[in-house]
């Protein structure tokens, strides 16, 4: 209940699913988001990728993973997500 009072004072954070493109630093995974925009000339749908830097505090993801993530105060230059949970583990290869 605390949680989530604290949750309600400060504003309703952003959360977006994408998929972890790469994990090679430390606590930090590089998360793809696919967003559908109308394109303005020709009236069609276009996927368009944007790429956040999100802390993963116990190097838990990997390369393939679909995670969720949700915003928060800026953690470094980069840095303003983290990573809340892994929503489906990659295939192993």
């Amino acid at each position: 209940m605390a949680e989530q009072q604290r949750a309600d004072e400060r504003g309703r954070r952003q959360v977006k699913v994408g998929r972890v493109v790469s994990n090679s630093m430390d606590k930090t995974v590089v998360v793809a988001v696919e967003n559908t925009v109308m394109a303005p000339l020709y009236r069609r749908l276009m996927k368009r990728t944007s790429k956040f830097y999100a802390h993963d505090e116990n190097n838990a993801c990997r390369v393939g993973d679909q995670v969720q993530i949700v915003s928060c105060r800026p953690l470094s230059k980069l840095k303003r997500w983290r990573v809340q949970q892994v929503l489906k583990q990659a295939l192993e290869s």
